[in-house]
Protein backbone atom coordinates (compact mmCIF):
# COMPACT_ATOMS: atom_id res chain seq x y z
CA UNK A 1 0.00 0.00 0.00
CA UNK A 2 3.13 2.23 0.02
CA UNK A 3 3.28 1.77 -3.73
CA UNK A 4 2.07 2.24 -6.85
CA UNK A 5 0.21 -0.93 -8.20
CA UNK A 6 1.63 -1.48 -11.98
CA UNK A 7 -1.84 -2.82 -13.47
CA UNK A 8 -1.37 -5.41 -15.84
CA UNK A 9 -4.88 -6.83 -16.33
CA UNK A 10 -4.83 -9.47 -19.04
CA UNK A 11 -1.37 -11.21 -17.27
CA UNK A 12 -1.13 -9.90 -13.99
CA UNK A 13 1.63 -10.16 -11.65
CA UNK A 14 2.11 -13.60 -10.67
CA UNK A 15 2.23 -14.70 -13.97
CA UNK A 16 4.39 -12.26 -15.43
CA UNK A 17 6.93 -13.28 -12.23
CA UNK A 18 6.78 -16.87 -12.49
CA UNK A 19 7.39 -16.60 -16.34
CA UNK A 20 10.17 -14.74 -16.31
CA UNK A 21 11.62 -16.56 -13.27
CA UNK A 22 11.20 -20.05 -14.58
CA UNK A 23 13.14 -19.44 -17.68
CA UNK A 24 15.82 -17.69 -15.62
CA UNK A 25 16.13 -20.76 -13.28
CA UNK A 26 16.03 -22.83 -16.22
CA UNK A 27 19.59 -21.22 -17.57
CA UNK A 28 20.71 -20.09 -14.07
CA UNK A 29 20.94 -23.30 -12.75
CA UNK A 30 22.32 -24.76 -15.75
CA UNK A 31 24.90 -21.91 -15.63
CA UNK A 32 25.82 -23.75 -12.11
CA UNK A 33 25.86 -27.24 -13.36
CA UNK A 34 27.34 -26.54 -16.64
CA UNK A 35 30.50 -25.75 -15.09
CA UNK A 36 31.73 -28.82 -13.66
CA UNK A 37 30.06 -30.45 -16.63
CA UNK A 38 32.92 -28.43 -18.36
CA UNK A 39 35.90 -29.41 -16.25
CA UNK A 40 35.37 -33.26 -15.90
CA UNK A 41 34.18 -33.41 -19.41
CA UNK A 42 37.41 -31.50 -20.62
CA UNK A 43 39.21 -34.07 -18.16
CA UNK A 44 37.57 -36.96 -19.54
CA UNK A 45 39.14 -35.22 -23.17
CA UNK A 46 42.30 -35.22 -21.98
CA UNK A 47 42.36 -38.47 -19.98
CA UNK A 48 41.22 -40.34 -23.61
CA UNK A 49 43.32 -38.08 -25.57
CA UNK A 50 40.45 -37.61 -27.82
CA UNK A 51 40.31 -34.05 -29.78
CA UNK A 52 37.53 -34.63 -31.06
CA UNK A 53 35.85 -34.61 -27.63
CA UNK A 54 37.89 -31.63 -26.90
CA UNK A 55 36.41 -30.01 -29.74
CA UNK A 56 33.19 -30.72 -28.61
CA UNK A 57 33.71 -29.02 -24.76
CA UNK A 58 35.30 -26.05 -26.95
CA UNK A 59 31.97 -25.50 -28.46
CA UNK A 60 29.98 -25.87 -25.40
CA UNK A 61 31.52 -23.51 -23.49
CA UNK A 62 30.52 -21.26 -26.25
CA UNK A 63 27.16 -22.08 -26.57
CA UNK A 64 27.46 -21.92 -21.89
CA UNK A 65 29.36 -18.74 -22.19
CA UNK A 66 26.48 -17.11 -24.46
CA UNK A 67 23.54 -18.31 -23.11
CA UNK A 68 24.82 -18.09 -19.37
CA UNK A 69 26.33 -14.75 -19.58
CA UNK A 70 23.98 -12.98 -22.01
CA UNK A 71 20.73 -14.51 -22.15
CA UNK A 72 21.07 -15.74 -18.35
CA UNK A 73 22.32 -11.72 -17.54
CA UNK A 74 19.35 -10.22 -19.57
CA UNK A 75 16.63 -12.74 -17.42
CA UNK A 76 18.52 -11.79 -14.52
CA UNK A 77 17.77 -8.14 -15.00
CA UNK A 78 14.23 -8.79 -16.25
CA UNK A 79 13.92 -10.76 -12.72
CA UNK A 80 14.29 -7.50 -10.53
CA UNK A 81 12.81 -5.09 -13.34
CA UNK A 82 9.55 -7.03 -12.91
CA UNK A 83 9.94 -7.79 -9.08
CA UNK A 84 10.05 -4.61 -8.16
CA UNK A 85 7.19 -3.16 -9.98
CA UNK A 86 5.31 -5.84 -8.99
CA UNK A 87 6.06 -6.48 -5.41
CA UNK A 88 8.52 -3.59 -4.49
CA UNK A 89 7.81 -3.70 -0.59
CA UNK A 90 8.84 -7.36 -0.78
CA UNK A 91 12.11 -6.66 -3.02
CA UNK A 92 13.10 -3.35 -0.64
CA UNK A 93 12.47 -5.85 2.38
CA UNK A 94 14.60 -8.20 1.11
CA UNK A 95 17.40 -6.09 0.30
CA UNK A 96 17.70 -3.99 3.35
CA UNK A 97 18.05 -7.43 4.95
CA UNK A 98 20.64 -9.44 3.38
CA UNK A 99 22.21 -5.74 1.68
CA UNK A 100 25.60 -7.93 2.71
CA UNK A 101 24.56 -11.17 0.77
CA UNK A 102 23.54 -9.69 -2.48
CA UNK A 103 26.97 -7.61 -2.35
CA UNK A 104 28.53 -10.76 -1.82
CA UNK A 105 26.68 -12.73 -4.53
CA UNK A 106 27.16 -9.84 -7.13
CA UNK A 107 31.29 -10.45 -6.26
CA UNK A 108 31.03 -13.93 -7.11
CA UNK A 109 29.00 -13.55 -10.51
CA UNK A 110 32.03 -10.57 -11.11
CA UNK A 111 34.57 -13.53 -10.67
CA UNK A 112 32.41 -16.31 -12.38
CA UNK A 113 32.36 -13.92 -15.76
CA UNK A 114 36.33 -13.15 -15.67
CA UNK A 115 36.60 -16.59 -15.66
CA UNK A 116 34.36 -17.91 -17.80
CA UNK A 117 35.74 -15.27 -20.42
CA UNK A 118 39.35 -16.42 -19.78
CA UNK A 119 38.63 -20.13 -19.88
CA UNK A 120 36.57 -19.77 -23.00
CA UNK A 121 39.54 -17.51 -24.71
CA UNK A 122 42.50 -19.17 -23.34
CA UNK A 123 41.02 -22.75 -25.15
CA UNK A 124 45.06 -24.16 -26.72
CA UNK A 125 46.57 -20.89 -25.25
CA UNK A 126 47.55 -22.32 -21.42
CA UNK A 127 48.49 -25.89 -19.95
CA UNK A 128 45.76 -28.23 -19.49
CA UNK A 129 46.51 -28.00 -15.68
CA UNK A 130 46.70 -24.17 -15.14
CA UNK A 131 42.94 -24.50 -17.92
CA UNK A 132 41.32 -26.22 -15.43
CA UNK A 133 42.15 -24.45 -12.67
CA UNK A 134 40.13 -21.60 -14.30
CA UNK A 135 37.29 -23.41 -14.90
CA UNK A 136 37.50 -24.96 -11.03
CA UNK A 137 37.58 -21.46 -10.01
CA UNK A 138 34.58 -20.94 -12.30
CA UNK A 139 32.25 -23.50 -10.65
CA UNK A 140 33.15 -23.03 -7.10
CA UNK A 141 32.12 -19.30 -7.75
CA UNK A 142 28.82 -20.25 -9.65
CA UNK A 143 28.23 -22.09 -6.84
CA UNK A 144 28.86 -19.57 -4.50
CA UNK A 145 25.89 -17.67 -6.29
CA UNK A 146 23.84 -20.36 -5.38
CA UNK A 147 24.29 -21.19 -2.10
CA UNK A 148 23.76 -16.95 -1.64
CA UNK A 149 20.85 -16.68 -3.78
CA UNK A 150 19.16 -19.94 -2.36
CA UNK A 151 19.90 -18.63 1.64
CA UNK A 152 17.50 -15.34 0.21
CA UNK A 153 15.03 -17.08 -1.71
CA UNK A 154 14.24 -19.69 1.08
CA UNK A 155 13.76 -16.97 3.77
CA UNK A 156 10.59 -16.17 1.69
CA UNK A 157 9.38 -19.20 2.63
CA UNK A 158 10.59 -20.54 6.25
CA UNK A 159 12.23 -17.23 7.33
CA UNK A 160 12.40 -19.31 11.07
CA UNK A 161 13.56 -17.29 14.02
CA UNK A 162 14.11 -14.05 11.71
CA UNK A 163 10.60 -13.31 12.70
CA UNK A 164 11.90 -12.80 16.72
CA UNK A 165 15.35 -12.01 16.07
CA UNK A 166 15.97 -10.15 12.58
CA UNK A 167 19.51 -11.23 12.51
CA UNK A 168 20.76 -12.03 9.29
CA UNK A 169 21.93 -15.50 10.06
CA UNK A 170 18.84 -17.19 11.42
CA UNK A 171 17.39 -15.75 8.52
CA UNK A 172 20.05 -17.07 6.04
CA UNK A 173 20.55 -20.02 7.43
CA UNK A 174 16.69 -20.95 7.16
CA UNK A 175 14.80 -24.18 7.48
CA UNK A 176 14.34 -24.85 4.45
CA UNK A 177 18.46 -23.85 3.83
CA UNK A 178 20.59 -26.84 3.70
CA UNK A 179 17.32 -29.66 1.61
CA UNK A 180 16.79 -26.85 -0.77
CA UNK A 181 20.91 -26.47 -1.40
CA UNK A 182 21.06 -30.09 -2.15
CA UNK A 183 18.12 -30.35 -4.45
CA UNK A 184 19.24 -27.16 -6.47
CA UNK A 185 22.23 -28.53 -6.67
CA UNK A 186 21.40 -31.42 -8.04
CA UNK A 187 19.04 -30.06 -10.38
CA UNK A 188 22.02 -28.11 -11.57
CA UNK A 189 24.06 -31.26 -12.59
CA UNK A 190 21.03 -32.70 -14.37
CA UNK A 191 20.32 -29.75 -16.52
CA UNK A 192 24.20 -29.59 -16.96
CA UNK A 193 23.68 -33.18 -18.70
CA UNK A 194 20.36 -32.19 -20.43
CA UNK A 195 21.86 -29.20 -22.45
CA UNK A 196 24.90 -31.87 -22.73
CA UNK A 197 22.30 -33.75 -24.69
CA UNK A 198 21.03 -31.04 -27.07
CA UNK A 199 25.44 -29.73 -28.41
CA UNK A 200 26.27 -33.47 -28.51
CA UNK A 201 23.56 -33.64 -31.47
CA UNK A 202 25.24 -31.26 -33.51
CA UNK A 203 28.93 -33.47 -33.56
CA UNK A 204 29.56 -34.54 -36.75
CA UNK A 205 32.09 -38.05 -35.82
CA UNK A 206 29.55 -40.39 -34.65
CA UNK A 207 31.52 -41.99 -32.31
CA UNK A 208 32.04 -38.78 -30.20
CA UNK A 209 28.40 -37.89 -30.43
CA UNK A 210 27.37 -41.33 -28.82
CA UNK A 211 29.92 -41.03 -26.17
CA UNK A 212 28.99 -37.78 -25.02
CA UNK A 213 25.44 -38.14 -25.11
CA UNK A 214 25.67 -40.98 -22.78
CA UNK A 215 28.19 -39.36 -20.89
CA UNK A 216 25.28 -36.58 -20.42
CA UNK A 217 22.94 -39.43 -19.92
CA UNK A 218 24.77 -40.45 -17.02
CA UNK A 219 25.02 -36.83 -15.82
CA UNK A 220 21.61 -36.12 -15.96
CA UNK A 221 19.72 -39.94 -14.97
CA UNK A 222 22.01 -40.20 -11.51
CA UNK A 223 21.50 -36.19 -11.14
CA UNK A 224 17.71 -36.52 -11.31
CA UNK A 225 17.53 -39.40 -8.99
CA UNK A 226 19.55 -37.30 -6.14
CA UNK A 227 17.06 -35.04 -6.67
CA UNK A 228 14.40 -36.66 -5.72
CA UNK A 229 15.26 -37.75 -1.97
CA UNK A 230 16.47 -34.04 -1.43
CA UNK A 231 13.13 -32.94 -2.68
CA UNK A 232 11.18 -35.14 -0.30
CA UNK A 233 13.96 -34.04 2.62
CA UNK A 234 12.68 -29.95 1.64
CA UNK A 235 9.07 -31.29 1.83
CA UNK A 236 9.16 -32.67 5.25
CA UNK A 237 10.41 -29.08 6.75
CA UNK A 238 7.87 -27.09 5.56
CA UNK A 239 5.80 -25.20 8.08
CA UNK A 240 2.51 -27.56 8.62
CA UNK A 241 0.16 -24.68 6.74
CA UNK A 242 3.15 -24.90 3.29
CA UNK A 243 3.13 -28.41 3.75
CA UNK A 244 -0.59 -28.96 3.74
CA UNK A 245 -0.65 -26.46 1.03
CA UNK A 246 1.29 -28.91 -1.51
CA UNK A 247 -0.35 -31.92 -0.29
CA UNK A 248 -3.40 -30.82 -1.87
CA UNK A 249 -5.34 -28.00 -0.37
CA UNK A 250 -3.90 -25.54 -2.96
CA UNK A 251 -5.18 -26.01 -7.13
CA UNK A 252 -2.46 -24.19 -8.02
CA UNK A 253 0.08 -26.68 -6.35
CA UNK A 254 -1.76 -29.89 -7.34
CA UNK A 255 -1.54 -28.53 -11.13
CA UNK A 256 2.63 -28.08 -10.86
CA UNK A 257 2.39 -31.05 -9.16
CA UNK A 258 1.07 -32.46 -11.90
CA UNK A 259 3.20 -31.32 -14.67
CA UNK A 260 6.52 -32.09 -12.31
CA UNK A 261 5.43 -35.98 -11.97
CA UNK A 262 4.74 -36.22 -15.80
CA UNK A 263 7.74 -33.86 -16.74
CA UNK A 264 10.02 -36.68 -14.22
CA UNK A 265 8.24 -39.78 -15.68
CA UNK A 266 9.18 -39.01 -19.15
CA UNK A 267 12.96 -37.43 -18.07
CA UNK A 268 13.51 -40.18 -15.80
CA UNK A 269 11.69 -43.58 -18.10
CA UNK A 270 10.72 -42.35 -21.32
CA UNK A 271 13.36 -40.23 -22.80
CA UNK A 272 17.24 -40.96 -20.96
CA UNK A 273 16.21 -44.78 -20.84
CA UNK A 274 16.42 -44.54 -24.31
CA UNK A 275 18.68 -42.59 -24.89
CA UNK A 276 21.52 -44.29 -22.72
CA UNK A 277 20.11 -47.86 -24.28
CA UNK A 278 19.34 -46.88 -27.42
CA UNK A 279 21.67 -45.27 -30.15
CA UNK A 280 18.76 -45.18 -32.58
CA UNK A 281 16.90 -42.73 -30.49
CA UNK A 282 19.25 -39.97 -29.91
CA UNK A 283 17.97 -37.67 -32.41
CA UNK A 284 17.83 -34.17 -31.85
CA UNK A 285 13.74 -34.45 -31.91
CA UNK A 286 13.93 -36.41 -28.53
CA UNK A 287 16.42 -33.93 -27.47
CA UNK A 288 14.04 -31.48 -27.00
CA UNK A 289 11.76 -33.38 -25.58
CA UNK A 290 14.01 -33.84 -22.92
CA UNK A 291 14.88 -30.00 -22.54
CA UNK A 292 10.95 -29.65 -22.70
CA UNK A 293 10.24 -32.31 -19.79
CA UNK A 294 13.30 -30.40 -17.36
CA UNK A 295 11.91 -27.36 -17.65
CA UNK A 296 8.94 -28.93 -16.85
CA UNK A 297 10.30 -30.72 -13.74
CA UNK A 298 12.44 -27.12 -12.33
CA UNK A 299 9.46 -24.81 -13.08
CA UNK A 300 6.68 -27.07 -11.02
CA UNK A 301 9.36 -26.74 -8.15
CA UNK A 302 9.72 -22.88 -8.61
CA UNK A 303 5.68 -22.66 -9.15
CA UNK A 304 5.23 -25.09 -5.72
CA UNK A 305 7.67 -23.40 -3.76
CA UNK A 306 6.04 -19.74 -4.79
CA UNK A 307 2.45 -21.00 -4.26
CA UNK A 308 4.00 -22.83 -0.96
CA UNK A 309 3.96 -19.08 0.88
CA UNK A 310 0.94 -18.19 0.09
CA UNK A 311 -1.29 -15.85 1.67
CA UNK A 312 2.36 -14.43 2.15
CA UNK A 313 4.78 -13.25 -0.01
CA UNK A 314 7.71 -13.55 2.77
CA UNK A 315 6.09 -16.17 4.96
CA UNK A 316 4.11 -15.36 8.21
CA UNK A 317 5.99 -11.26 7.58
CA UNK A 318 4.23 -9.92 4.78
CA UNK A 319 0.54 -10.66 2.82
CA UNK A 320 1.48 -11.19 -0.96
CA UNK A 321 -0.37 -8.10 -1.49
CA UNK A 322 2.13 -6.33 0.46
CA UNK A 323 0.70 -5.83 3.52
CA UNK A 324 2.90 -6.37 6.33
CA UNK A 325 0.93 -8.73 8.92
CA UNK A 326 2.12 -6.81 11.98
CA UNK A 327 0.05 -3.94 10.50
CA UNK A 328 -3.20 -5.49 9.93
CA UNK A 329 -4.70 -4.60 13.24
CA UNK A 330 -4.20 -0.98 12.86
CA UNK A 331 -5.11 -0.65 9.51
CA UNK A 332 -8.30 -2.81 10.22
CA UNK A 333 -8.78 0.00 12.94
CA UNK A 334 -8.10 2.97 11.09
CA UNK A 335 -9.15 2.28 7.70
CA UNK A 336 -7.21 0.97 4.57
CA UNK A 337 -7.72 3.91 2.33
CA UNK A 338 -6.39 6.44 4.74
CA UNK A 339 -3.20 4.48 5.17
CA UNK A 340 -2.71 3.71 1.53
CA UNK A 341 -0.23 6.08 -0.48
CA UNK A 342 -1.14 5.85 -3.98
CA UNK A 343 -5.27 5.79 -3.74
CA UNK A 344 -6.94 8.34 -4.55
CA UNK A 345 -10.33 7.91 -2.76
CA UNK A 346 -9.32 8.56 0.62
CA UNK A 347 -12.98 8.71 1.69
CA UNK A 348 -15.75 6.01 0.61
CA UNK A 349 -19.31 7.93 -0.46
CA UNK A 350 -22.50 6.63 -2.33
CA UNK A 351 -20.70 8.60 -5.60
CA UNK A 352 -17.60 6.79 -5.44
CA UNK A 353 -18.13 3.47 -3.85
CA UNK A 354 -17.32 1.37 -7.10
CA UNK A 355 -14.18 3.16 -7.66
CA UNK A 356 -12.90 2.84 -4.28
CA UNK A 357 -13.79 -0.71 -4.56
CA UNK A 358 -11.87 -0.99 -7.40
CA UNK A 359 -8.96 0.54 -5.60
CA UNK A 360 -8.73 -1.96 -3.06
CA UNK A 361 -8.96 -4.44 -5.63
CA UNK A 362 -6.01 -3.39 -7.17
CA UNK A 363 -4.61 -2.86 -3.92
CA UNK A 364 -5.34 -6.57 -1.90
CA UNK A 365 -6.61 -8.47 -5.13
CA UNK A 366 -4.64 -8.10 -7.68
CA UNK A 367 -1.18 -10.16 -7.01
CA UNK A 368 -3.04 -13.25 -7.81
CA UNK A 369 -5.75 -12.09 -9.88
CA UNK A 370 -6.46 -10.71 -13.10
CA UNK A 371 -9.42 -9.10 -14.40
CA UNK A 372 -10.52 -10.54 -17.47
CA UNK A 373 -6.82 -12.32 -18.33
CA UNK A 374 -5.31 -15.18 -18.21
CA UNK A 375 -4.56 -16.51 -14.28
CA UNK A 376 -7.34 -16.08 -11.53
CA UNK A 377 -9.36 -14.25 -13.57
CA UNK A 378 -11.80 -12.33 -10.69
CA UNK A 379 -14.72 -11.77 -12.90
CA UNK A 380 -15.02 -15.71 -13.68
CA UNK A 381 -14.65 -16.44 -9.96
CA UNK A 382 -16.93 -14.01 -9.39
CA UNK A 383 -19.57 -14.31 -10.88
CA UNK A 384 -21.80 -16.67 -9.12
CA UNK A 385 -21.94 -14.47 -6.28
CA UNK A 386 -24.92 -11.87 -5.00
CA UNK A 387 -23.56 -8.52 -2.88
CA UNK A 388 -24.92 -9.98 0.25
CA UNK A 389 -22.61 -13.43 -0.65
CA UNK A 390 -20.09 -11.43 -1.45
CA UNK A 391 -19.71 -9.40 1.86
CA UNK A 392 -19.88 -12.34 4.50
CA UNK A 393 -17.38 -14.27 2.04
CA UNK A 394 -15.25 -11.75 2.31
CA UNK A 395 -15.49 -11.47 6.22
CA UNK A 396 -14.18 -14.98 6.20
CA UNK A 397 -12.16 -15.07 3.16
CA UNK A 398 -8.98 -16.46 4.94
CA UNK A 399 -10.41 -19.04 7.17
CA UNK A 400 -12.36 -20.43 4.63
CA UNK A 401 -9.13 -20.27 1.90
CA UNK A 402 -5.99 -20.42 3.78
CA UNK A 403 -3.76 -19.39 0.98
CA UNK A 404 -5.60 -16.31 0.25
CA UNK A 405 -4.85 -12.95 2.34
CA UNK A 406 -7.38 -11.47 4.87
CA UNK A 407 -9.23 -8.38 3.96
CA UNK A 408 -7.70 -5.86 5.65
CA UNK A 409 -9.73 -2.35 6.25
CA UNK A 410 -13.06 -1.24 7.70
CA UNK A 411 -16.39 -2.53 7.41
CA UNK A 412 -17.32 0.34 4.59
CA UNK A 413 -14.15 -0.27 2.81
CA UNK A 414 -15.18 -4.50 2.81
CA UNK A 415 -18.31 -3.35 1.37
CA UNK A 416 -16.97 -1.11 -0.78
CA UNK A 417 -14.79 -3.92 -2.43
CA UNK A 418 -18.05 -6.30 -2.07
CA UNK A 419 -20.07 -3.49 -4.62
CA UNK A 420 -17.02 -3.40 -7.13
CA UNK A 421 -16.81 -7.55 -7.39
CA UNK A 422 -20.59 -7.67 -8.04
CA UNK A 423 -22.26 -4.41 -9.18
CA UNK A 424 -19.02 -3.14 -10.26
CA UNK A 425 -18.10 -6.53 -12.56
CA UNK A 426 -21.32 -7.88 -13.31
CA UNK A 427 -24.07 -5.25 -13.05
CA UNK A 428 -25.80 -7.01 -9.90
CA UNK A 429 -28.43 -5.09 -7.60
CA UNK A 430 -26.33 -3.92 -4.34
CA UNK A 431 -29.10 -5.82 -2.29
CA UNK A 432 -27.94 -8.26 0.74
CA UNK A 433 -30.75 -10.93 -0.14
CA UNK A 434 -28.33 -13.16 -2.20
CA UNK A 435 -30.04 -16.22 -3.36
CA UNK A 436 -33.43 -16.85 -5.32
CA UNK A 437 -36.18 -15.70 -3.44
CA UNK A 438 -34.39 -15.76 -0.09
CA UNK A 439 -33.84 -19.52 -0.15
CA UNK A 440 -31.80 -20.39 2.58
CA UNK A 441 -29.86 -23.13 0.67
CA UNK A 442 -29.48 -20.80 -2.31
CA UNK A 443 -27.81 -18.15 -0.03
CA UNK A 444 -25.92 -20.15 1.83
CA UNK A 445 -24.47 -22.02 -1.42
CA UNK A 446 -23.29 -18.55 -2.58
CA UNK A 447 -21.80 -17.56 0.32
CA UNK A 448 -19.43 -20.47 0.68
CA UNK A 449 -19.27 -22.44 -2.23
CA UNK A 450 -20.31 -20.27 -5.54
CA UNK A 451 -16.85 -18.77 -5.33
CA UNK A 452 -15.18 -22.10 -6.38
CA UNK A 453 -17.75 -23.82 -7.77
CA UNK A 454 -21.25 -23.07 -10.08
CA UNK A 455 -24.04 -24.71 -9.38
CA UNK A 456 -24.16 -25.22 -13.20
CA UNK A 457 -20.94 -27.04 -13.06
CA UNK A 458 -21.31 -29.03 -9.64
CA UNK A 459 -24.95 -30.22 -11.51
CA UNK A 460 -23.87 -32.97 -13.54
CA UNK A 461 -20.65 -34.26 -10.94
CA UNK A 462 -23.64 -35.03 -8.45
CA UNK A 463 -25.87 -36.49 -10.89
CA UNK A 464 -28.18 -39.43 -9.32
CA UNK A 465 -26.84 -38.43 -5.70
CA UNK A 466 -29.36 -39.21 -3.09
CA UNK A 467 -30.05 -36.21 -0.31
CA UNK A 468 -28.03 -38.17 2.13
CA UNK A 469 -25.10 -38.89 0.00
CA UNK A 470 -24.89 -35.13 -0.45
CA UNK A 471 -25.36 -34.20 2.88
CA UNK A 472 -22.60 -36.58 4.19
CA UNK A 473 -20.04 -35.30 1.53
CA UNK A 474 -20.34 -31.77 3.32
CA UNK A 475 -19.25 -33.47 6.49
CA UNK A 476 -15.95 -34.60 4.77
CA UNK A 477 -14.98 -32.10 1.86
CA UNK A 478 -11.29 -32.29 1.66
CA UNK A 479 -11.73 -36.15 1.90
CA UNK A 480 -13.61 -35.55 -1.32
CA UNK A 481 -11.31 -33.11 -2.24
CA UNK A 482 -7.98 -31.91 -0.32
CA UNK A 483 -8.20 -28.21 -2.07
CA UNK A 484 -11.91 -27.84 -0.13
CA UNK A 485 -11.60 -26.45 3.29
CA UNK A 486 -13.72 -28.17 6.19
CA UNK A 487 -17.54 -26.50 5.59
CA UNK A 488 -18.09 -25.57 9.59
CA UNK A 489 -21.42 -24.79 9.80
CA UNK A 490 -24.39 -25.68 12.03
CA UNK A 491 -26.19 -28.86 11.43
CA UNK A 492 -29.20 -27.04 10.06
CA UNK A 493 -26.91 -25.11 7.48
CA UNK A 494 -25.81 -28.01 5.98
CA UNK A 495 -28.96 -29.52 5.61
CA UNK A 496 -30.30 -26.54 3.82
CA UNK A 497 -26.87 -26.43 1.40
CA UNK A 498 -27.35 -30.45 0.96
CA UNK A 499 -31.12 -29.54 -0.23
CA UNK A 500 -30.78 -27.46 -2.65
CA UNK A 501 -27.82 -28.77 -4.27
CA UNK A 502 -30.02 -32.24 -4.75
CA UNK A 503 -33.04 -29.87 -5.92
CA UNK A 504 -30.60 -28.93 -8.69
CA UNK A 505 -31.08 -32.18 -10.21
CA UNK A 506 -34.15 -33.46 -8.50
CA UNK A 507 -36.37 -30.01 -8.82
CA UNK A 508 -39.95 -30.31 -7.19
CA UNK A 509 -38.29 -32.95 -5.12
CA UNK A 510 -38.67 -33.06 -1.33
CA UNK A 511 -35.11 -31.59 -0.58
CA UNK A 512 -35.19 -30.22 3.18
CA UNK A 513 -33.82 -32.20 6.09
CA UNK A 514 -37.65 -31.66 7.46
CA UNK A 515 -39.25 -33.63 4.49
CA UNK A 516 -36.06 -36.00 4.76
CA UNK A 517 -36.46 -36.87 8.41
CA UNK A 518 -40.32 -37.12 7.66
CA UNK A 519 -39.71 -39.81 4.90
CA UNK A 520 -37.21 -41.92 7.13
CA UNK A 521 -39.59 -41.94 10.14
CA UNK A 522 -42.49 -43.27 7.69
CA UNK A 523 -40.51 -45.40 6.28
CA UNK A 524 -38.55 -47.25 9.22
CA UNK A 525 -40.74 -46.14 12.68
CA UNK A 526 -44.67 -45.50 11.85
CA UNK A 527 -45.33 -49.04 11.69
CA UNK A 528 -44.76 -49.84 15.42
CA UNK A 529 -44.76 -45.97 16.69
CA UNK A 530 -47.36 -43.34 15.38
CA UNK A 531 -45.91 -39.85 16.48
CA UNK A 532 -48.41 -39.47 18.55
CA UNK A 533 -47.65 -42.16 20.78
CA UNK A 534 -43.87 -41.06 20.16
CA UNK A 535 -44.56 -37.21 21.37
CA UNK A 536 -45.09 -38.05 25.15
CA UNK A 537 -42.47 -40.75 25.53
CA UNK A 538 -39.39 -38.26 24.17
CA UNK A 539 -41.36 -34.86 25.05
CA UNK A 540 -38.26 -32.12 25.75
CA UNK A 541 -35.21 -34.64 24.88
CA UNK A 542 -32.67 -32.17 23.33
CA UNK A 543 -31.76 -33.15 19.44
CA UNK A 544 -28.34 -34.74 21.31
CA UNK A 545 -30.03 -36.73 23.06
CA UNK A 546 -32.52 -38.78 20.50
CA UNK A 547 -29.58 -38.72 18.60
CA UNK A 548 -27.70 -40.78 20.87
CA UNK A 549 -30.76 -43.31 21.08
CA UNK A 550 -30.92 -44.08 17.47
CA UNK A 551 -27.94 -45.61 18.31
CA UNK A 552 -29.01 -48.23 20.80
CA UNK A 553 -32.22 -48.62 19.84
CA UNK A 554 -32.03 -52.73 21.11
CA UNK A 555 -30.45 -51.32 24.54
CA UNK A 556 -33.35 -49.27 25.17
CA UNK A 557 -35.93 -52.35 24.53
CA UNK A 558 -34.98 -55.47 23.60
CA UNK A 559 -38.19 -55.73 20.95
CA UNK A 560 -37.02 -52.72 18.71
CA UNK A 561 -34.05 -53.89 16.11
CA UNK A 562 -31.01 -51.36 15.79
CA UNK A 563 -31.55 -48.76 13.08
CA UNK A 564 -29.20 -49.79 10.32
CA UNK A 565 -29.83 -46.29 8.53
CA UNK A 566 -26.51 -44.01 7.31
CA UNK A 567 -24.77 -41.13 10.64
CA UNK A 568 -26.69 -38.40 8.03
CA UNK A 569 -29.99 -40.44 8.00
CA UNK A 570 -30.12 -40.37 11.71
CA UNK A 571 -29.30 -37.07 11.89
CA UNK A 572 -32.12 -36.16 9.52
CA UNK A 573 -34.28 -38.43 11.81
CA UNK A 574 -32.84 -36.72 15.08
CA UNK A 575 -33.19 -33.19 13.58
CA UNK A 576 -37.36 -34.48 12.93
CA UNK A 577 -38.37 -36.10 16.28
CA UNK A 578 -36.78 -33.09 18.05
CA UNK A 579 -38.92 -31.02 16.42
CA UNK A 580 -42.00 -32.70 16.82
CA UNK A 581 -41.23 -33.49 20.16
CA UNK A 582 -40.51 -29.89 21.29
CA UNK A 583 -36.93 -30.65 22.35
CA UNK A 584 -33.94 -28.66 22.13
CA UNK A 585 -32.03 -28.28 18.95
Amino acid sequence: MNYPIWFVPAFGGGLLIALVAIVHVFVSHFAVGGGLYLVLAERKAIKEKSQAIMDFVKKHTKFFMLLTMVFGGLTGVAIWFVISLIHPAATSLLIHTFVFGWAAEWVFFLVEIVALFVYFYAFGKMDDRTHQTIGWIYFGAAWMSLFLINGIIDFMLTPGSWISTSNFWSGFFNPTFWPSLFFRSFMSFMLAGCYGFLTATFLKDEEARHRMIRYSGVWALVSLILSVPAGWWYISVLPDKARSLVGGASPTITRAATVGAFSLAALAGLVMVLILLHPRARTRTLTVVVMVAAMGYMGAFEWTREAARRPYVINEVMYSNGILKSEVERINREGFLKNARWVQQKEITEANQLEAGRELFLHQCFACHTVGGFNNDIIRRTKNMSYGAMRKYLTTIHEKRYFMPPFVGNETELKALAAYLTAGLHKKPLADDGGAAGDRGTVLYEENCAACHSAESIKPKMKGWELTKIRAALDKLPALNPAMPEYNAPAPDKDAVAGYLFSLNNPGADSSAKDQGATLYEENCAACHSLDQVKPKMAGWPKKKIRSALDKLSALNPAMPDYSGTAVEKDFLADYLAKHTGGAQ
